[in-house]
């Protein structure tokens, strides 16, 4: 406690932007030595509310850290700060609404729970309903106190609600239950936890010689439906469109496990589907300081431009939205890109098409394993 004194009320003043994986006295510890320096502030001779230093979680302030002799990448957030003041009329409420769920948070730590953002979210509507209206006005104050607190959420007491799955050729083990058998889950496999700590102690054995990430809960079925790990060895993982936290643990869990095992994306081929292959493959800025934390090195199997040339029908192309040219366009500015990633985005952009992996079924319901079969043994990724 004297040695987290030294430091800023918000430890703004340490350079190393992540989040600690922290137990809750240290956590509750940091909370207090927060709140302590506040209220000396106000105590003083000179009082005044210090305003709020939060990391920027601008596309303009992460920077992509590289390997020396492998081709991973993975977003950190810099060192430029950001500030929410009381007696600025615009932020006024982000900065009280900081201090709610630091409150909120200290209580949970200290009841030894964990609980959901959307449990947060109501709890906190009912005690506060004047400052939080949304969910996404409760998810970003907690990316707010991470950053002041550098620590992260699953630290805090926040769970994640995980919506992902996994099936094929992996044998799961939670401490103290049956082995779990994931070729044998049937079309929907293995409901992922949102328990982070639990997936941490996993215990893992598999026999598979790839890893599919797959964005869409629809075509994992078909896959899973079709056991195509029998024919392919495979572990299929899906996070049912864009990932979250617990699904990506899972498939950063597996890639230290298996570390010989090349992880390939299945996403449609569109600006939406190529940022989800991004989120796994190099961390998000919306995560804050916690966004490089279960990045991994994930290959883009397709959909890729020769496959919509070859043998994606026109009539099954789709025109780009609005929505589809603002990913793009956020993509495209960003340095994580490689440049085949690049070539890519292009043509979809120039084309003004995009299309979903569901029009490969022109050739049949079977030739969705076909694909990805005949992908990988020419090793038909990048």
């Amino acid at each position: 406690m004297g040695e987290l004194s030294k430091n800023s009320i918000f430890f703004s003043d340490q350079h190393l932007c992540h989040a600690d994986i922290l137990p809750p006295s240290e956590v509750r510890a940091r909370i207090e030595v927060a709140i302590l320096n506040f209220l000396k502030n106000l105590n003083s001779s000179n009082p005044e509310v210090t305003d709020l230093p939060l990391i920027s979680r601008k596309m303009g302030n992460s920077r992509v850290r590289r390997g020396l002799l492998t081709d991973d990448s993975k977003i950190f957030l810099s060192h430029s700060f950001s500030t929410k003041s009381l007696m600025n009329e615009n932020t006024a409420n982000s900065f009280i609404r900081v201090w709610k769920v630091m409150e909120m948070c200290y209580q949970i730590l200290i009841e030894e729970k964990k609980v959901t953002q959307r449990e947060l979210f109501y709890k906190l509507l009912c005690d506060s309903p004047q400052y939080f209206t949304s969910q996404l006005q409760v998810n970003r104050t907690i990316q707010d106190l991470v950053a002041l607190v550098r620590c992260s959420r699953y630290s805090l007491g926040i769970m994640a609600s995980s919506r992902g799955a996994v099936a094929g050729r992996l044998l799961l083990q939670e401490p103290n239950q049956e082995i779990v058998d994931c070729s044998t889950c049937g079309s929907s496999g293995y409901a992922i936890s949102g328990d982070l700590n639990l997936l941490e102690n996993l215990v893992m054995k598999s026999d598979a010689r790839y890893i599919i990430v797959v964005e869409k809960h629809a075509i994992f079925q078909r896959l899973a439906e079709d056991r195509v790990f029998n024919q392919i060895p495979c572990i299929l993982i899906t996070a049912k469109g864009y990932p979250d936290i617990g699904t990506r643990l899972l498939l950063h869990r597996m890639s230290r496990e298996f570390p010989e095992l090349p992880i390939l994306g299945l996403v449609d081929w569109n600006p939406a589907g190529l940022a989800i292959l991004c989120t796994f493959k190099f961390g998000s800025i919306a995560m804050g300081l916690e966004a490089y934390r279960y990045a991994c090195n994930v290959k883009w199997l397709g959909l890729l431009k020769d496959d919509i040339e070859q043998l994606v029908p026109e009539e099954s192309l789709i025109p780009l939205k609005p929505r589809d040219h603002q990913i793009a366009k956020s993509l495209s500015s960003s340095e994580i890109l490689q440049d085949k990633y690049k070539e890519e985005l292009s043509f979809m952009v120039q084309s003004g098409q995009r299309a979903e992996i569901e029009a490969l079924y022109f050739h049949g319901f079977d030739f969705l394993a076909k694909y990805i079969g005949k992908k990988i043994v020419q090793a038909d990724y990048i």
